[in-house]
């Protein structure tokens, strides 16, 4: 039977957030009714509210959780009620071209939910990055759920749903970080962080932490940067180079997302580097690049999605380093709030206050 829980909607562009009744339905083939234990608060959610992903409102905001399924739907096998699960919002379908080619983590055909939430009124939702909890219960799609050792606290566990994942995959996936490797990070948020902490776990030789804010540079040590810079006081490019002998850094790691920030990685790194942008653009940025510095200056020019992770190998192998303490993943929770404290969360991560806020149910 369908049920009605408090969820966080984001009603109209701009407009604040507030907690509504919204109805869950019972699941249909393949889905699967999580009970939400944690959310963090991700800057993704503010680009939904700002209407900066698309006009789709109203919104069900919240998609970096964990939780405990409560129901499933026909054909779900590999599910059972009471499992311990990261939702993600790459369900790949196993037969689409990348797939098919051994690339999952490309997939070009995931999977959501197929039915809506609604409002109470009866209006649908539309769940950020498909998943949809600032609730107290969602409905995704089975595959959206990834299994992991329940010893981790939700609030911890939940945050390899998206930006931890992100960054960290950045770093080791598509960056392909390895031991000796020089990196530099430009943005030193909570998925510049967890890039940081990533270059650190495979062996990299030196990482060169990139802020305008020292509180967050001192944040970066804590992961494991061996350098900072503040790029108020000095040139990001010409300092990187001078902390990797003059040549810039092997890998550099654009967490940012704006055109200024992805020019320094770009001449920041190496002749024959790899710049890999993290950060999410707004859709109006334009990036103007000489195209002979493109060509001349060798290499590779990626584009790191969900840290082009496989949630069902990664989520559970990043879960066991955790406890291994070998990833402090505790230390990217800055706080845990209420589903009704989400408005004063955006405003934290606004001026730089937290790392990550973590909604707690």
């Amino acid at each position: 039977m369908a049920e009605q829980v408090s969820g966080v909607v984001a009603g109209a562009k701009g407009a604040r957030a507030s907690v509504e009744t919204i109805t869950i339905p019972d699941p249909g083939p393949g889905e699967a009714v999580v009970r939400v234990q944690a959310c963090g608060v991700c800057h993704t959610d503010l680009h939904y509210r700002e209407g900066a992903i698309s006009d789709d409102f109203p919104f069900l905001l919240g998609h970096e959780a964990a939780g405990v399924v409560d129901v499933v739907g026909d054909g779900v096998t590999d599910l059972r009620p009471g499992d311990y699960v990261v939702l993600n919002w790459r369900a790949v379908c196993g037969q689409c071209r990348a797939c098919a080619r051994g690339r999952p983590w490309y997939c070009f055909n995931t999977h959501n939910a197929a039915q809506p939430m609604t409002l109470a009124d009866g209006r649908p939702l539309s769940p950020a990055l498909g998943i949809g909890a600032f609730a107290e219960k969602t409905l995704v799609h089975a595959g959206q759920c990834t299994r992991v050792d329940p010893r981790v606290p939700p609030q911890v566990a939940g945050l390899l749903g998206c930006g931890v994942m992100a960054g960290l995959g950045a770093a080791i996936n598509t960056g392909g970080v390895g031991r000796d490797d020089t990196v530099a990070v430009i943005g030193c948020g909570g998925v510049g962080d967890a890039a940081i902490a990533g270059a650190r776990m495979v062996g990299a030789r030196a990482i060169i932490a990139v802020d305008v804010d020292d509180r967050k540079l001192e944040w970066a040590t804590e992961f494991g940067a061996t350098h900072t810079v503040n790029s108020r006081d000095h040139d990001p490019v010409e300092a990187i180079r001078e902390l990797t002998g003059g040549v810039g850094a092997d890998v550099v790691i654009d967490a940012v997302g704006r055109p200024e920030t992805y020019q320094q990685a770009f001449y920041a790194r190496d002749l024959a580097g790899t710049v890999v942008l993290v950060g999410v653009p707004d859709p109006v940025m334009r990036l103007d690049l000489p195209l002979l510095d493109v060509f001349g200056r060798g290499g590779s020019l990626k584009s790191s999605w969900y840290g082009d992770c496989l949630p069902s190998r990664d989520f559970p192998t990043l879960v066991s380093l955790h406890l291994q303490g070998r990833l402090p993943l505790d230390r990217f929770v800055t706080g845990t709030i209420g589903l009704g404290d989400v408005e004063e969360a955006f405003a934290q991560m606004q001026r730089g206050d937290v790392l990550r806020s973590v909604v707690v149910l």
